[in-house]
């Protein structure tokens, strides 16, 4: 661990904290204190925090990665894969040849990404994430435009400042995008900066898919990319119940279950 070179905050140093669980699945107190730049105090309070959204497990003097951390994209790819593969084919069934598309990283949107491939042709798809621009690049017919930004090796894609800013001279017809987590108040992401890219896809297109299996189903994760509004609809494996479900309806959006 190397300490940082600007004061972070404190948004910026729960994603931190989460992405360093990711590569060391213990840490001090003291160590996120001289990692971060901040008191010891300070960390106390931010683990507390998430340990209460589920996103690390506090232990006496530090934290620990949680057992339902969400790992790699690498392998995700292997888990829950003929979920991923039926709703990826009931989502593809929404594509039109000659659509413009938005397609976030994830490993839902890759398989979606392989079955358009596969099954549409003319489309012009933008993205951050390479597997799905690979996957796509596979068929001749479709153009795949591929955003700038810092590259993040862990989940093969790309984001930052500069994603955003690209994003915002490109408009589509739809968004697909995968989910750490789904909660009443929305979709999120395990990572700030996809996160913040998620968002920004659903602003630049008229409407947005969220592809997401049954175990995201009340799952906490560290960033919301938007609520459930009528221009949003979740494309999954089994209907939500209890409270996501009625937020979900509240908020005017969809269920296309596969």
């Amino acid at each position: 661990m190397t300490a940082p070179q600007m004061k972070l905050n404190k948004s910026d140093r729960h994603s931190r904290i989460v992405a360093e669980l990711r590569a060391t699945p213990t840490l001090r107190v003291n160590e996120l204190a001289m990692l971060l730049s901040v008191s010891t105090e300070t960390v106390r309070r931010d683990l507390s925090e998430l340990d209460e959204r589920g996103l690390i497990n506090r232990t006496y003097g530090g934290a620990m990665r949680p057992v339902a951390f969400e790992p790699a994209l690498a392998e995700r790819e292997k888990l829950m894969v003929e979920e991923r593969e039926r709703i990826a084919g009931a989502a593809v069934r929404l594509v039109e040849a000659n659509d413009i598309l938005m397609i976030g990283g994830g490993a839902t949107t890759t398989i979606f990404a392989r079955r358009l491939a596969a099954e549409r042709d003319h489309l012009t798809v933008i993205t951050h994430a390479f597997s799905v621009a690979v996957a796509l690049a596979s068929n001749p017919f479709h153009k795949v435009l591929m955003l700038p930004g810092q590259y993040d090796s862990r989940e093969g894609l790309i984001h930052g400042p500069d994603t955003i800013e690209a994003l915002q001279r490109y408009r589509a017809g739809k968004a697909f995008l995968g989910a750490s987590g789904l909660m009443p108040e929305g979709p999120s992401d395990a990572g700030v900066g996809p996160s913040l890219i998620y968002g920004a896809m659903m602003r630049r297109s008229n409407e947005t898919m969220v592809l997401a299996d049954h175990t995201k189903f009340e799952r906490a994760s560290l960033s919301v990319y938007g609520p459930w509004s009528e221009r949003l609809a979740l494309v999954t494996d089994r209907l939500p119940e209890g409270e996501l479900l009625a937020a979900i309806q509240r908020g005017g959006s969809r269920c296309i279950v596969a």
